[in-house]
């Protein structure tokens, strides 16, 4: 069986060498660069499962990075490491491609947590409902795919969980921490702040029929609305 391969790209020498030797010692293949103009050149679809990006970097800053990725690979999931708290920068991050953050300084055992967050969900698409059909649109969980009258438009990781889970809760309003504990697993403040990014995406990206919308309602959450004429 294959090991979870992983880019850190991280300048800290001496924390680029505690993050890999952890994670090797928890079975993942790391792959580390030093610079981001390195990973970009080297990064290709297909050969990571997972992208760790410090925002901090010479040559090529991690959320520039993030989205040359992202241009390359629409799937894989982007994993910030910041020593930035600011909303801006985190929400920065997310504009970028990025599917979450972790805040220096932090715990080992915080880190592999996040990793494993996102490839159980992975590897739960298979035991999961895969095809949604959203007024005009078909929504394909399983290949991150959104497709209205053959036009694809491939999600991330992230805007895909959200998607589904508004799906799956169609015509019923949920509230930003059932969001925020299904997709993310915590209901922190700055992800409930960041989670509105992924909505207005959703929102661009659903804009093409007029019979779909994600409503706000005011201080609860959202709705899925689909008319029917």
């Amino acid at each position: 069986m294959n090991k979870t391969s992983i880019m850190l790209v991280e300048d800290d020498e001496s924390l680029s060498f505690v993050i890999k030797d952890n994670l090797s010692l928890n079975g993942y293949d790391v792959i580390h660069y030093a610079d981001g103009a390195l990973a970009s050149k080297s990064f290709t679809k297909g050969k990571f499962d997972l992208c760790l990006l410090d925002v901090m970097l010479p040559a090529v800053d991690g959320f520039t990075l993030g989205k040359e990725i992202r241009k390359k690979d629409s799937n894989v999931p982007i994993l910030y490491l910041t020593a930035k708290s600011m909303q801006e920068d985190k929400l920065e991050g997310f504009k970028s491609g990025g599917d979450d953050y972790i805040t220096k300084p932090f715990s080992m055992e915080e880190l592999i947590f996040r990793i494993e967050v996102f490839l159980k969900r992975k590897l739960s698409t298979s035991t999961t409902k895969q095809n949604f059909k959203i007024g005009e649109y078909d929504f394909n969980y399983s290949d991150l795919s959104l497709t209205y009258k053959g036009e694809i438009k491939n999600l991330t990781q992230k805007e895909a969980d959200v998607l589904r889970f508004f799906c799956l809760n169609k015509q019923r309003v949920v509230k930003r921490d059932e969001i925020l504990k299904e997709v993310w697993g915590d209901d922190d403040y700055f992800l409930g702040r960041s989670l509105d990014v992924f909505i207005s995406k959703l929102r661009k990206y659903l804009a093409k029929d007029s019979n779909v919308s994600i409503a706000n309602r005011h201080g609860i959450g959202f709705e899925l609305v689909i008319t029917i004429n």
